[in-house]
């Protein structure tokens, strides 16, 4: 794990300045103000002497398909992080997708090649490392995916490397989980998806996929008097303790922070952005 304090320090020592040569990265989203990418992302270019930001962009779905072309064009921009609700929507305007966003069908990062515009997905992977750096296998578990939009399809995607015993998905748009199901039908495990969440809940691991959760307002994503002895997981990163993991934290119930997706998704990015290579180099001479 990287140490954030110390690239935040080192922020603070260095004239750190955009400039006209400065290149760009974007988050878009709609909401945006909940992404941690730049709080993140900032400091890694920083320690790592690149003339590079990023920046959030709230970006309606309406407002998609006309900018993002656009935003393609721009010659100084580099890289484009996305969420919801356009993890899907984007894969459109690419040239070329990974096997991951094959997989899950969207994607959570683009990147300016020589051959066009390409994307990838880290959800996924990240989600499955986070829980590894917490201790959970999710290895021959039952799982259950509230919410089958951009993460919830990601992180279905990345569980099948993970082989666990089952995974069933819940949407409020049933057709949504059944889309997902259908996607994923060729693995060597159960995957279906459920019209209703009835009864007890009884599985190893229950995750939010939904953004029910950002505001206070929000109605709980999933029942949680009827969860039996899971460890509860939610994706949203803001507010880091949704009312969801308060209230199964309550029940005595284990849970798991949306942060330990993003940030087992840092060195990935570092990696698919070119950020690594820099990073190394600048130690190399320390």
């Amino acid at each position: 794990m990287f140490q954030f304090w110390k690239w935040e320090l080192r922020m603070a020592e260095t004239e750190w300045e955009v400039t006209g040569s400065t290149r760009l990265y974007v988050v878009i989203g709609d909401p945006v103000a909940q992404v941690r990418a730049p709080e993140l992302l900032n400091p890694l270019f920083v320690h790592s002497e690149m003339d590079a930001i990023v920046v959030p962009l709230h970006v309606r779905q309406d407002q998609l398909d006309d900018l993002l072309p656009v935003l393609m064009q721009t010659e100084n921009l580099d890289g484009i992080l996305v969420t919801i609700p356009h993890k899907f929507a984007v894969c459109r305007h690419v040239s070329r997708v990974s096997p991951a966003v094959e997989k899950a069908g969207c994607a959570n990062a683009l990147r300016r090649t020589n051959q066009g515009w390409e994307a990838e997905n880290f959800d996924g992977a990240g989600f499955v490392q986070g829980l590894s750096a917490r201790g959970f296998n999710p290895g021959g578990q039952s799982v259950l995916i509230v919410g089958c939009g951009g993460a919830g399809a990601s992180i279905a995607a990345g569980l099948l490397d993970a082989k666990p015993k089952s995974i069933d998905l819940f949407d409020a748009q049933v057709n949504r989980g059944q889309i997902l199901a259908e996607r994923l039908s060729g693995a060597a495990l159960s995957v279906r998806a459920l019209e209703e969440l009835s009864g007890p809940l009884a599985y190893d691991l229950i995750v939010n996929a939904t953004p029910l959760g950002l505001t206070p307002t929000d109605p709980l994503p999933i029942p949680v008097d009827r969860i039996e002895g899971a460890l509860v997981a939610d994706v949203i990163m803001k507010p880091r303790e949704t009312a969801l993991l308060k209230r199964a934290q309550e029940r005595g119930l284990r849970t798991h922070l949306g942060v330990h997706m993003l940030d087992a998704q840092i060195e990935m990015y570092s990696a698919f952005f070119g950020i690594t290579h820099e990073r190394e180099r600048v130690e190399a001479r320390q």
